[in-house]
Order: structure tokens, then C-alpha cells, then sequence
């Protein structure tokens, strides 16, 4: 048997190293199990539509979205908040279900609509900088009349 005796300097970036790849798999979370998110909900509006709306606003939980989910009730969507008004860009990996989706200013105007393609990597952008995206079911802004200029209503776009 040959012993090797190891070298000391090394022990510490090992440590880190091994830190670092427990800590991104614990905290990969549903999307890296390809399960959807069960995130809190907020009551939102567009004139007399009432919308239960899932709240994405971590980094973590905006990055997972709706992916992975096989269905969604009519009224319910996902509404992303982000820190800052930034021009925001969504894509369709790994979700399951046709979405339409509106980029709102933080007065809850609508700023664009899109409609999005299931499992598809082209981008979906706001026309202008923005902190709220809201995520439907395909078709649902159009059948509801929802345009660019039109409210959503509801506690986030009341807070600035």
C-alpha cells in the first residue's frame, strides 16, 4: 500500500468546492426535479376579470415560472415582479402550456401582449422597461379585450 500524503494549501478550494455543489443542488429546488411551483397567490383585475395570480419574485422563482406545469384554471395565471423597470425577455423552455402574456407597467397599464409557443426558446420582449409580467393562459388577454393601455388592477400596482 502507498500512502500520499496530501497537500495541505489544497484542503481549503476542496472544502469550497464541495460547498459550492451541495449548495447548488439543494437549492436548484422544482426546476432541476421538474416539478411546478406551488408559490403564494394575489388578487388582480382586468376590469370586471378576476385573476388568481401566483407571485414570482425571487430570482429562483422567476427563473422556474410556470415550467413543467400541464394545466392551469381559466382565472389563474403567474405574475412576475421584479426589482427594477428593466426591459424583460421570456422564453417557453421546459413549459408545457400555451401562454399569453403581458408586460404592465407600475401603474398597472398594459404596456405589449404576446402569445407564446410551448417549449420554444424565442424570445418574448417588453416594449419598454417594466417590473410586472403576467403570464395566462394562451388567448386569454385577447378573449378578455385586455390591449396595450388597458389596467390590471390589484395590491402590486398600488404599492409606488
Amino acid at each position: 500500500m502507498i500512502y500520499v500524503k496530501p497537500d495541505r494549501r489544497l484542503t481549503p478550494l476542496l472544502c469550497a468546492a464541495l460547498c459550492a455543489a451541495t449548495m447548488s443542488l439543494a437549492t436548484s429546488g422544482a426546476a432541476a426535479q421538474g416539478v411546478p411551483q406551488n408559490l403564494p397567490t394575489v388578487k388582480l383585475s382586468a376590469g370586471m376579470h378576476q385573476i388568481q395570480a401566483m407571485v414570482a419574485a425571487t430570482p429562483s422563482q422567476r427563473q422556474t415560472g410556470l415550467m413543467y406545469r400541464k394545466d392551469m384554471a381559466q382565472h389563474e395565471g403567474m405574475l412576475f415582479i421584479f426589482e427594477q423597470p428593466t426591459q424583460q425577455c421570456f422564453w417557453m423552455r421546459n413549459t408545457l402550456l400555451p401562454l399569453s402574456i403581458a408586460f404592465i407597467a407600475d401603474d398597472g397599464t398594459v404596456v405589449n401582449t404576446d402569445e407564446m409557443k410551448p417549449q420554444t426558446d424565442e424570445s418574448h420582449c417588453s416594449a419598454k422597461p417594466v417590473r410586472f409580467v403576467l403570464e395566462m393562459n394562451q388567448g386569454w388577454f385577447d378573449k378578455k379585450g385586455v390591449k396595450p393601455g388597458a389596467k390590471i388592477a390589484g395590491a402590486p400596482f398600488n404599492t409606488r
